[in-house]
């Protein structure tokens, strides 16, 4: 079986069916979405529905975490959500919110001695016990060795991964493609023009679709 393990799609519906083409994926191919399915891009819903309706799994990210927050209703009062996220809340159906309900902060899967997480992993935390601030939103490690989302506090936190697990993950859509000896960064910043990318195993090769728009800043 083939695992196809997709980067931060971010509601671009056209470019993952591009990248599903491109890898000439199969039903019976195993596809995992490494969190952001949804905002920013111009179809969220529809790409929860093909992760629904191909049976994909996935792990949950920072902005899918922030849009199931809003639906049910916890929310900071006097805060508005942004238009992107708004756009999320208004167009998603039962079937779609149940599924990103649904989804871990992280998955192993112990036959390819991979684990898929969006953010990321502090070292030295056993995974169990990592925060979840961290594996949705984690991007760097200070020299200190303090875990920051920022991407100017330190170096990548993919670096100071010990192994020997793979880890795959996105979220760095400022880093762009990551390759360290145990640990893959997916965010080719297809959303904000760049490309969506996969990573197929067990043939360890990278596939990608260039953007069809930018869609949004890469500072938004």
């Amino acid at each position: 079986m083939r695992t196809l393990f997709i980067g931060d799609v971010h509601g671009c519906a056209r470019e993952l069916d591009a990248l599903l083409a491109e890898c000439n994926w199969r039903p019976g191919d195993r596809v995992v979405l490494v969190g952001d399915l949804v905002a920013k891009g111009p179809d969220s819903a529809g790409v929860i529905r093909r992760a629904r309706e191909g049976g994909f799994l996935a792990v949950k990210g920072n902005h899918d975490a922030h849009v199931l927050r809003w639906h049910a209703g916890r929310v900071v009062p006097g805060k508005k959500l942004k238009p992107e996220h708004q756009q999320v809340v208004d167009t998603l159906c039962a079937e779609d919110w149940a599924y990103l309900e649904s989804l871990p902060a992280y998955r192993r899967f112990p036959d390819l001695n991979v684990i898929a997480v969006h953010g990321g992993v502090v070292p030295g935390i056993p995974l169990e016990k990592q925060p979840e601030e961290s594996l949705l939103n984690l991007r760097s490690i200070a020299k200190d060795g303090t875990p920051s989302k920022r991407v100017d506090d330190g170096e990548p936190w993919a670096s100071w991964w010990p192994g020997p697990e793979l880890i795959i993950f996105g979220h760095d859509a400022l880093r762009g493609l990551q390759k360290h000896p145990y640990a893959l960064g997916l965010d080719s910043g297809c959303v904000y023009g760049g490309k969506l990318t996969a990573y197929v195993l067990p043939e360890g090769r990278f596939y990608s679709v260039r953007a069809k728009h930018s869609y949004v800043d890469v500072d938004s």
